[in-house]
């Protein structure tokens, strides 16, 4: 499987799959940039090798939210608001096209010169991209020479735009961009290559989605660390009260099967000790701190208490690979945001020391952008669902595509 380092893109079109689904605020300003410049490095490289480059990507789910008159919400939906922001940071002219597969489309792609970029409007727009129709995706390969999948945050899908459009490629016209490359180079390096002690840090609210991922890192992994609402599900199924907190009943039996077989494999599984607890959902509620054995009726656990903090970080501390999937508590709210720092700055410390750190999954990466702590751990990955279904074991459409 090559990477575009292996190819000469003079006087190519580059089709390029890149992942241009970043958050807006009510105005249509970027919030968060990282997946725009993380595909940078990918199209410069076709520039600099006097190629032009052919851009598409997905924004949302428009098919999913409807106008109320059936109609696809262009306005809030389109690619078009990324254009200035992305010209602005390539420091050139971004041509837009208001559709991928329209015959309009295709001719502005065709008469691109050497240097020229154009933007595709969003893939979703039509229902043949989820769907990986394969009539879609023919129209799609006819804006380029060579594909380039570089969105990693959606290799798990096998979308027309993602996947079936490798299938019209030959090999040697097809390959991974730099930040695919690199997702999957440091996915690998955790997977197969970890330097021990071995801890995973696992956070979110639900037990039902880490299922798989935990049942992988028990094979793998020395130390698993569960914060987070999903915590108290666990805790719940030892036999404690847990108030009001979060917990998935049917998922308590699950639980004590997990945290045995930990046991029998010599894996330690680390819950949080005490919890920073509220009377309501809300920034504004009544706080106080709680031993996790009991937490009072009508109280709930939306962060980790001070003692979990300083048990989570001296196993942080000694660990030499780590990996980072979902926050400690409500760290949106900031009365429930210092067990999330806390853990973010024991694992830039531990980074300082030695050890290789791989941060993914939407919330932990958000987190460690919040707190200013992103160039401080090894790898921030842009994957979130892709980066899971990873570390499941999962082959990803959009990887074995390109083989």
């Amino acid at each position: 499987m090559q990477t575009v380092d292996s190819i000469n893109f003079k006087n190519k079109r580059a089709l390029i799959r890149v992942d241009f689904n970043v958050p807006f605020d009510k105005n249509f300003n970027i919030t968060d940039d990282t997946r725009i410049k993380s595909s940078l490095p990918t199209i410069r490289k076709v520039l600099e090798d006097g190629g032009s480059v052919v851009l598409m990507s997905h924004l949302g789910r428009p098919l999913k939210k409807l106008k109320e008159d059936g109609t696809i919400d262009v306005s809030k939906f389109t690619l078009h608001h990324v254009v200035k922001h992305l010209s602005d940071l390539l420091h050139r002219n971004i041509k837009f096209a208001d559709d991928c597969v329209s015959e309009e489309s295709r001719k502005m792609s065709a008469a691109l010169t050497n240097g020229e970029i154009l933007l595709l409007e969003n893939t979703r727009f039509h229902k043949e991209e989820e769907k990986g129709e394969e009539l879609f995706a023919v129209k799609l390969a006819q804006h380029g020479d060579i594909y380039v999948n570089d969105a990693f945050g959606s290799a798990h899908r096998a979308h027309a735009s993602t996947t079936i459009v490798a299938k019209h490629f030959s090999k040697e016209n097809k390959a991974m961009g730099f930040l695919m490359a690199a997702e999957v180079a440091n996915a690998e390096k955790v997977i197969h290559k970890s330097e021990k002690p071995f801890t995973a840090i696992l956070g979110g609210a639900k037990v039902s989605d880490k299922i798989l991922i935990i049942e992988n890192l028990l094979e793998i992994a020395d130390n698993i660390i569960i914060g987070g609402g999903m915590a108290y599900t666990f805790i719940k199924a030892l036999g404690c009260n847990v108030g009001n907190s979060l917990v998935e009943e049917d998922m308590l039996e699950l639980a004590l099967h997990i945290l045995k077989t930990a046991k029998e494999k010599g894996v330690n599984i680390l819950l949080p000790e005490d919890s920073i607890i509220a009377d309501k959902f809300d920034n504004a509620a009544n706080i106080k701190v709680a031993d996790n054995v009991n937490i009072p009726a009508g109280w709930m656990g939306l962060d980790i208490g001070h003692d979990s903090i300083i048990a989570f970080g001296e196993v942080i501390k000694n660990s030499k690979t780590i990996l980072w999937n979902g926050p400690m508590g409500v760290f949106e709210m900031e009365k429930f945001q210092n067990g999330t720092k806390s853990i973010a700055v024991a694992v830039a410390h531990a980074t300082q020391k030695g050890a290789f750190s791989l941060v993914g999954g939407g919330d932990s990466v958000a987190a460690v952008n919040k707190f200013g702590l992103a160039e401080k751990v090894s790898f921030v990955s842009t994957g979130g669902g892709a980066l899971l279904e990873y570390f499941e074991g999962k082959t990803l459409p959009g990887v074995a595509a390109l083989s």
